[in-house]
């Protein structure tokens, strides 16, 4: 059934994938730690932190630096590579779902607004995660490697997202859980949905924040939209 948020109901509702809606942020950090063990290193917890939200380039920048390995092009393709396919084994193995996810993805949809997924995560891997979260779900998916290389923090994902679906991003409710994708949501004009996963969060003027997902009712986000203004 289709409901109404308000009149002041968001144009589109944009929801991070790693940390948001699946709890993969911990196979990512198998992956990398498997990666670093295999170049002889181990990767810092700091760094990991700094890690969760970004994209592949970056974080592999982050990780040969911290292995001791010069961070060049093909170095970080290597690495990439590396890791991408360790993360297909661990997709393969299923993905978890994060707490009040699939209900949330309901309550959007039911909501008659356009649903997207941006992530940092590229096509290959979000391909297989689409499997657990439903295709049919989302009107359009934007993938880490589909920016030009302006991935989260820049706000161009969320940007590129809401020009796709021909709405103004500042009419947009975007759901993050990292300080990278916040950042990235915030810079696009987006009201966020900031939902902590492995990193805390701080409060801000753009951001609303919750515990969890089942803490948000979707069907108000008309009245969110009302205070925020």
């Amino acid at each position: 059934m289709t409901r109404d948020a308000g009149p002041n109901s968001p144009a589109a509702v944009l929801f991070d994938m790693d940390g948001t809606l699946v709890d993969s942020e911990k196979l990512w950090t198998i992956a990398l730690d498997d990666y670093a063990a295999h170049r002889g290193g181990e990767l810092t917890d700091a760094t990991r932190e700094a890690m969760v939200g970004s994209n592949m380039t970056r974080s592999m920048k982050m990780l040969l630096t911290d292995v001791g390995v010069p961070a060049t092009e093909d170095e970080i393709a290597a690495a990439a590579g590396w890791v991408a396919d360790r993360m297909a084994e661990l997709f393969k193995q299923g993905l978890p779902w994060r707490p009040g996810a699939q209900e949330a993805l309901r309550e959007a949809r039911a909501l008659g607004v356009p649903v997207a997924l941006v992530t940092s995560t590229i096509r290959s891997l979000t391909e297989m995660a689409l499997e657990t979260l439903g295709r049919d779900t989302f009107d359009l998916t934007v993938c880490g490697d589909e920016v030009d290389g302006h991935n989260k923090p820049e706000p161009e994902p969320y940007l590129k997202a809401a020009r796709l679906l021909g709405v103004d991003a500042a009419d947009c409710v975007a759901v993050e859980d990292s300080p990278t994708g916040v950042a990235s949501a915030e810079a696009a004009g987006c009201l966020v949905i900031a939902i902590p996963c492995e990193v805390p969060l701080q409060p801000g003027p753009h951001r609303v924040l919750h515990e969890s997902l089942l803490d948000v009712d979707f069907g108000a986000l008309g009245e969110l939209f009302a205070r925020a203004a």
